[in-house]
Formats: structure tokens, C-alpha cells, sequence
């Protein structure tokens, strides 16, 4: 009996480390499904072990400014300006 309860806590160690992770349901699903693979519980661990991106709940990996300075006069821009709306300098985004 401990040695099943043991095998079980082996088997789902991936599982078990992603508890708390966004991705808990897929690692579980794959850990549960192909676990008994060597490379599927691999897989499954290595998962579980890497960081979640910060981005993703969070929204893009950039942020777009506002207004950018004019590279001649540096009067700021808009995103939509093609030129600059002071010296006329075409602006290159």
C-alpha cells in the first residue's frame, strides 16, 4: 500500500509543483495522460518548474508612449504624425 501511495505521489509530482501555476489544468491533463512516458512526464515536470510569464495576465510585453520627440526639433509627436507637425521633418516609426 505504500508503495502505491508513493508510485502516486512519484506520477503526479508534476501536477503536485503546478498546484498554484495559470497552467495548472493542461499540466495535469498531460501529466495524467502521457505520465506514464517517460518523455510526457518530463515534459510535464519541466512545465511545471518554468516561470510564467509576467505578461501574460498582465496584457503586451510593451507599451506604447504617448508622444515621441521630433529627432530635428523635438517638439513631441503622435503616434499618427507622418511629419512633424512644427519643422515638417518626415517621422520614421
Amino acid at each position: 500500500m505504500l508503495l502505491l501511495v508513493v508510485g502516486g505521489l512519484i506520477y503526479f509530482l508534476p501536477s503536485l509543483i503546478a498546484h498554484r501555476k495559470r497552467d495548472f489544468g493542461a499540466i495535469f491533463a498531460l501529466n495524467l495522460l502521457l505520465g506514464w512516458t517517460f518523455i510526457g512526464w518530463v515534459v510535464a515536470l519541466v512545465w511545471a518548474l518554468t516561470q510564467s510569464s509576467p505578461y501574460a495576465l498582465n496584457g503586451p510585453a510593451y507599451v506604447v508612449p504617448q508622444s515621441w520627440p521630433c529627432t530635428n526639433c523635438r517638439r513631441p509627436l503622435q503616434p499618427m504624425d507622418n511629419f512633424c507637425p512644427s519643422c515638417g521633418v518626415r517621422v520614421n516609426w
